[in-house]
């Protein structure tokens, strides 16, 4: 019986981050922290501060995926709109959680008051619960299978550590990677050949490789990264896939060059 696969997807909300103003950094943390949980990030998508594209992701996210996660458009300002579009795409209103408004009151006590900006930050689709911030005071938000998180990078990080081991998951992926001076081109045949006889029966069996051309001192080269949630068998597959480059006549790079 193959194992359980659990995957998630991201939407990145903010017109900012479209624009290139500001370069968005979540992605990557996020989908290292979810391999962690043994989930696989499986789609993102780059939304802009637009109600009807809002919706539109998320509920295409959270039906496709295990879990659904966004990242931005929670703050105290009239272009945080992601609560009111996640909440319009549930059919359900908006409320103020009394658990994150006593968060932010506590928060603010000593920082000016909880003014009618602030407690934006405590509004949430009706029947969601809260992911605590220890940074900002200002809580993440779940829903079901949807995780609203903060657009920042390091209140995004605090969130996430919050909800470490509470999601159900998987084994996590382990990768390993070799490099060669090669085009990628000329071992496409081979690297094929190598990941359809290592594919395995199973999904738990399985493993998959990626290659990942570079162009560096003056020469072409590729890294080729093998990734699977059983180590042994991506051992394997990295060992037959090494050998085989050898036999070609390609000098390989333990770890990647």
């Amino acid at each position: 019986m193959s194992e359980r696969i659990w995957t998630a997807g991201l939407a990145v909300i903010g017109d900012e981050i479209l624009s290139g103003r500001t370069q968005d950094k979540n992605v990557a943390q996020l989908a290292v922290w979810l391999n962690v949980q043994g989930i696989r990030l499986s789609e993102v998508r780059m939304v802009a501060d637009r109600t009807s594209a809002i919706v539109e992701a998320v509920n295409t996210l959270r039906t496709r995926y295990d879990y659904c996660f966004t990242t931005g458009g929670i703050g105290p300002t009239h272009d945080d709109i992601t609560v009111d579009a996640i909440a319009e795409g549930l059919g359900v209103p908006v409320v103020v959680h009394p658990e994150a408004r006593a968060m932010l009151e506590a928060h603010y006590e000593t920082r000016g008051g909880l003014t009618d900006a602030r407690l934006r930050m405590a509004r949430v689709p009706q029947g969601a619960g809260l992911i605590p911030n220890r940074m900002s005071g200002a809580p993440g938000i779940r829903h079901g299978n949807i995780f609203i998180l903060a657009g920042v990078p390091h209140i995004t990080a605090g969130m996430l550590e919050a909800l470490t081991g509470t999601l159900e998951g998987g084994r996590p992926l382990v990768s390993r990677t070799v490099g060669c001076w090669v085009p990628e081109s000329e071992v496409a045949d081979l690297l094929r050949a190598v990941e359809r006889e290592h594919r395995g029966e199973s999904c738990d069996a399985a493993v998959a490789i990626g290659s990942y051309p570079f162009f560096r001192e003056g020469r072409v080269g590729a890294n080729f990264v093998v990734r699977g949630a059983d180590p042994d068998a991506v051992d394997r597959c990295l060992s037959d896939l090494t050998e085989r480059l050898k036999v070609a006549g390609y000098a390989v790079g333990s770890d990647g060059i």
